[in-house]
């Protein structure tokens, strides 16, 4: 005979609903630059990082997208390999490689951000009025787990 299980709400348990949807939209704005770009979920992190972050680590993109230090460096090795970013040791942390973007990534990143643009356009005319109210709370929420 099965113990029984104290109540649980999984459907409004927020990391759960929170995983499923950020991987569902993750995946939904996948096909887009997967099929016309040929970059992975992965390389798109990471591309977006270089470019909209200074100089930043394989460490910081690791800690910032919430991905394992391993995809975060075999991204980067691969943008790397088709000329998108460059790796320089950090010169005062010989550990640590920055990453840059070449004028190759920069026209490619270029080139997905009306993509990243749209793809928001679509979830804001979901969200309506509530879009702000949204932001307002995820706001909230991304503040007092950095605390």
């Amino acid at each position: 005979m099965p113990k029984t299980l104290p109540d649980f709400d999984l459907e409004h348990y927020l990391p759960y609903r929170f995983t499923v949807l950020a991987a569902r939209l993750s995946a939904e704005l996948a096909k887009s630059y997967k099929n016309d770009f040929g970059i992975s979920m992965p390389e798109w992190r990471v591309l977006l990082n270089v470019g909209y972050s200074e100089n930043p680590s394989i460490r910081d993109i690791e800690r910032r997208v919430s991905l394992e230090k391993s995809k975060v460096s075999r991204a980067a090795a691969k943008l790397e390999a088709k000329g998108f970013i460059t790796k320089q040791t950090d010169n005062s942390d010989r550990r640590l490689l920055k990453l840059a973007l070449t004028k190759q990534g920069a026209e490619l990143l270029s080139a997905l951000i009306p993509i990243a643009r749209s793809f928001q356009a679509q979830l804001d005319e979901i969200l309506g009025a509530h879009e702000g109210e949204l932001q307002h709370a995820l706001d909230l929420l991304t503040e007092k787990l950095d605390d």
